[in-house]
């Protein structure tokens, strides 16, 4: 039997897990995480938890507001592609648009890079995003944690999940008690894609034998490139529309499940939504998924945002200056349709979707 005196000590290292890169790790992105402070937060990460003060803010009757989430199967394009740029913003935009749908103000962000062998590039890459998406939405990145696991994943793997908490006056949180029928829809116009549904995505590029790094069939970009283009951040846009017109009753983050499930989660039970999907611009990415899929237009409208990355309910007598002020903060804007009495499903449409050839 050979003894363990016999073959040499065993380390962490041997077993694949590298503390000091991890360290060298902490200490580089450091710089990256300061460009995120905001009133509350001016700690330095490396703690055991990070820090917020919230009295440093100017809540009067704070309700705390936690979203939890990740960038799904569009990270298996991020690492076949290597295009990283954008999934720290994307796993951002999938937390903080949670938040500011419930009203709240995104105050605070952690997130959790697992790998099997820490690659320094691959994960400053993935923060300096995640840091970006932070800026866009005015939350700061507090904390986090980078995992090396090796034998749980695939030499060039990671996965990500990112965790965020915002704050509401207790009397503004979403939605209000009081949308009513005739209540308008508007739509904030999406990025692309934005971090759903790639499973089928990935589908059709597989069936339409074209490659991640060829030229896109709807964009001037390669096709992965276009694919990739980052979750749009709706905060500061819908923060100056809660904060400015008033009459916003109610929104909802159009992610999996489409309009056809997400629209239904800011309205009662009695109520339903009727959209018109004719005064959607849908954007080309979609159009040539729905006839590389093919896919039928039910599909896409329980699958993708198809153009629309926010609703929001507007007391009708509030529409044009809640529409003049999202279109000031550089949202493209939807009239969807209104709400009405509930007679069958949550979500009813008239017409169909721009989904012609591209």
């Amino acid at each position: 039997m050979t003894s363990a005196t016999d073959s040499g000590s065993a380390t962490y290292s041997q077993a694949g897990v590298n503390i000091d890169e991890g360290n060298r790790l902490v200490e580089a992105i450091k710089p990256i995480v300061r460009t995120t402070r905001r009133p509350g937060a001016d700690g330095e990460i490396g703690g055991f938890g990070g820090l917020f003060d919230l009295a440093a803010t100017a809540f009067r009757d704070p309700v705390l507001v936690a979203a939890t989430d990740g960038v799904g199967t569009k990270l298996r394009i991020a690492i076949d592609t290597g295009i990283l740029d954008g999934v720290g913003v994307d796993l951002v935009a999938m937390c903080v648009n949670d938040l500011i749908v419930q009203g709240a103000e995104p105050l605070f962000f952690l997130d959790y890079f697992a790998t099997a062998r820490i690659d320094t590039g691959v994960a400053m890459d993935v923060v300096a995003g995640a840091a970006r998406g932070c800026r866009i939405a005015g939350a700061a990145l507090i904390g986090g944690e980078t995992a090396e696991m090796p034998g749980m994943y695939g030499a060039k793997d990671f996965d990500l999940a990112g965790f965020a908490v915002g704050a509401a006056e207790r009397d503004q949180l979403l939605p209000r008690r009081d949308i009513a029928v005739g209540d308008v829809i508007l739509g904030l116009g999406s990025a692309g894609v934005h971090s759903n549904g790639f499973s089928l995505v990935r589908l059709v590029v597989d069936r339409s034998g074209i490659a991640y790094d060829a030229p896109s069939p709807f964009a001037t970009t390669s096709l992965g490139r276009a694919l990739m283009a980052p979750t749009r951040i709706y905060v500061k846009s819908v923060l100056a529309a809660l904060r400015g017109p008033g009459g916003v009753k109610g929104l909802a983050h159009i992610t999996g499940g489409g309009l056809v499930e997400n629209v239904p989660r800011a309205l009662p039970t009695h109520l339903a939504a009727q959209i018109d999907l004719a005064s959607i611009e849908v954007p080309p990415v979609f159009r040539w998924l729905a006839e590389a899929g093919p896919l039928e237009e039910a599909e896409m409208l329980k699958t993708f945002n198809c153009g629309v990355g926010m609703t929001m309910i507007v007391d009708r007598e509030r529409v044009d200056a809640v529409t003049a002020t999202l279109v000031s903060a550089g949202e493209t804007v939807f009239r969807l349709g209104e709400v009405v009495n509930r007679e069958a499903d949550a979500v009813s449409f008239d017409n169909r979707l721009a989904l012609g050839r591209t």
